[in-house]
């Protein structure tokens, strides 16, 4: 395990974060589960921290170990630029989700009843199977899969 000094970017809020490794915080940060624990922002920064302990006199430097401080995905590293336009990727469904209700496993049946006029129309989220969506689609129900995974409402860390 990993603690991690985090600063919210749009209040200033410092809290702590406990993860597996580097990876792990950059994984979940850009899948949007990494939030303030006082305003909710996802906009979450590594904070300054105290330096880190060196090895003991004894032990030998390990030759060429990777770095553990860049985000990585299947061993390559991610550029800057994909960094930030996937952030800015993941803002913008954090934003839209703000406005729309979540309905887990009852997407599809939601879904149909908003197309079929048996319901008011408003924006949803949910769960449903590739299946269940490709039968939306062929109904000519508009949907569309979200970027980023999400954690239901309540589950979140």
């Amino acid at each position: 395990m990993i603690v991690f000094d985090l600063q919210c970017e749009d209040a200033g809020h410092r809290f702590e974060g406990w993860f597996g490794s580097s990876d792990d915080f950059a994984s979940q940060q850009l899948r949007g589960l990494v939030a303030c624990p006082q305003c909710s922002s996802t906009r979450i920064a590594k904070a300054v921290m105290a330096p880190n302990v060196g090895r003991k006199g004894n032990q030998l430097p390990a030759r060429d170990a990777p770095r553990r401080d860049v985000p990585v995905s299947n061993g390559v590293e991610i550029p800057a630029e994909v960094r930030q336009a996937m952030q800015a990727l993941m803002e913008l469904q954090v934003k839209a989700l703000e406005k729309s209700r979540w309905v887990g496993g009852d997407f599809v049946e939601e879904s149909r009843a908003m197309h079929y006029g048996e319901r008011e129309i408003e924006a949803i989220h949910g769960q449903a199977t590739l299946e269940e969506a490709k039968a939306l689609i062929e109904e000519g129900i508009e949907i569309a899969a979200l970027p980023f995974p999400i954690a239901p409402p309540g589950k979140a860390n």
